[in-house]
């Protein structure tokens, strides 16, 4: 097993030196897992910001030969989760089949005061053909 951490320089890089945005972790059959760490964006809008972290989501996955289908867990963090509908209709938009096993959290605070949402992700990347 190998495991690569790292910031792929197609992606938006983080907003801190101090963490990695994506865990490879190498499978003996060439699969992988990819571990995304929580992704935040700008936007004045609940429905901006989710719409700008599955921007940045795809992003990374795309950097790592995944998409947004192989997304097989995924963690939302929302300030007020009274607004759950809004962001489900813009996840809707870009998880499109079948939908992957997930948690959301209510928390009161995010790492950027303005952030609304954090969404964090595990994809699984099947082995090359």
């Amino acid at each position: 097993m190998k495991i690569t951490l790292g910031n792929p320089a197609s992606a938006p890089q983080p907003l801190s030196p101090y963490y990695s945005q994506v865990a490879r972790v190498e499978q003996a059959d060439g699969s992988a897992l990819l571990f995304l760490s929580g992704q935040i964006a700008e936007g004045d809008t609940l429905a901006e910001q989710s719409r700008g972290v599955f921007e940045t989501i795809d992003a990374l996955l795309t950097a790592h030969g995944a998409t947004l289908a192989d997304v097989i867990n995924i963690r939302t963090y929302l300030t007020d989760i009274g607004r759950l509908a809004e962001y489900g209709a813009v996840r809707r938009e870009f998880l499109t089949g079948t939908p992957p096993t997930s948690m959301t959290f209510e928390v009161p605070r995010l790492f950027r005061e303005e952030a609304q949402i954090e969404v964090e992700v595990v994809a699984a990347v099947p082995a090359p053909k």
